[in-house]
């Protein structure tokens, strides 16, 4: 099979999976681009992208544009003569770069597109309750992941399964998907085609702190899928109140029950063995939580650290 040279632009645990991947593959990966190092924690130590210490590690020259329109590392770019680009979880890109390659540049986004277009693929098909999701190649065009699919394929979503299980099981699928596109592609035996068109497909719009919130007016089911659509990032939060004091309280899993209580919803019963949340329709059960200055922990140790129940509240 045909050898490409490959230049490689991603950042996040997600994307070196593909790295790796691709370097153990027969492809050659000749650069490879990713965020600027940067401080960060309590001691502003310099951290440095799963991406560059894949990289770095395995001898593949590293670059870190601050402004990817920059003509010196454009110009460096240029002289590695890549036959592809290949990105996963990156940023936006110019014009001038993702036409850089003769072959072009081709993404890895974690759904079926068109659906789950954006940057939260996975955690809105958690959400939203999907029961398949899966991984497409596409090739870069000037509109958000809306360019020609080169290949796809469909992973069953779990039952119960949260983001950060199904975000794992994705980066592997993914990643062998991005060699299966490279071999295609050096070979001349994929057809690209144009995303199929659909008037409404669902949006995995950029999730902000203020979309994280839990709406305890909903029905059970559509708050456990929120839950676990946000565990274990960015997630899923709410407020509770002890004495005056009010303190967030994010929740990773719990599980529910459809009941008729006749309680407000957004109210709580909570003792030394159970804490439990009234809904819409049911009642929801936290089994692992974080108090807001605390570790992430279970139930039973969250409600051991209380002694008077009746000051808490919500």
């Amino acid at each position: 099979m045909k050898s490409l040279k490959v230049v490689f632009l991603g950042t996040p645990e997600f994307a070196k999976t593909s790295l790796e991947a691709i370097h153990q593959s027969n492809h050659e990966v000749v650069g490879v681009v990713t965020v600027a190092d940067k401080a960060s924690g309590r001691g502003q130590k310099i951290s440095q992208s799963p991406v560059k210490v894949y990289a770095s590690e395995n001898n593949i020259p590293v670059f870190q544009p601050e402004k990817l329109r920059n003509p010196e590392f454009l110009e460096e770019l240029r002289k590695l003569d890549a036959d592809i680009f290949v990105v996963v979880a990156f940023r936006m890109m110019p014009k001038v770069l993702f036409e850089m390659p003769r072959m072009g540049t081709f993404n890895l986004h974690a759904s079926l597109l068109p659906d789950y277009r954006g940057a939260a693929p996975i955690n809105y098909a958690v959400i939203n309750g999907e029961e398949k999701t899966g991984a497409t190649t596409f090739f870069i065009n000037e509109k958000i992941d809306e360019g020609n699919i080169l290949l796809q394929e469909e992973l069953e979503i779990l039952p119960d399964e949260n983001a950060g299980s199904l975000h794992d099981r994705l980066m592997v699928m993914g990643s062998k998907l991005v060699v299966k596109t490279l071999n295609g592609l050096a070979e001349n035996s994929i057809i690209e085609r144009p995303q199929p068109h659909v008037e409404h497909p669902k949006n995995a719009y950029k999730i902000f702190k203020e979309d994280t919130k839990i709406n305890w007016n909903a029905p059970s089911k559509t708050i456990h899928q929120f839950i676990l659509g946000m565990s274990p990032y960015p997630a899923a939060f709410t407020s509770i109140k002890i004495g005056e004091e009010e303190k967030g309280l994010k929740i990773f899993a719990g599980k529910f029950e459809i009941t008729d209580h006749g309680r407000p919803s957004g109210t709580l019963d909570i003792s030394k063995n159970e804490f439990k949340i009234y809904t819409e329709d049911g009642i929801y059960f936290p089994q692992e939580l974080q108090l807001e200055g605390k570790k992430r922990m279970t139930v039973k140790d969250f409600l051991n650290g209380f002694r008077n129940f009746d000051e808490i509240s919500m």
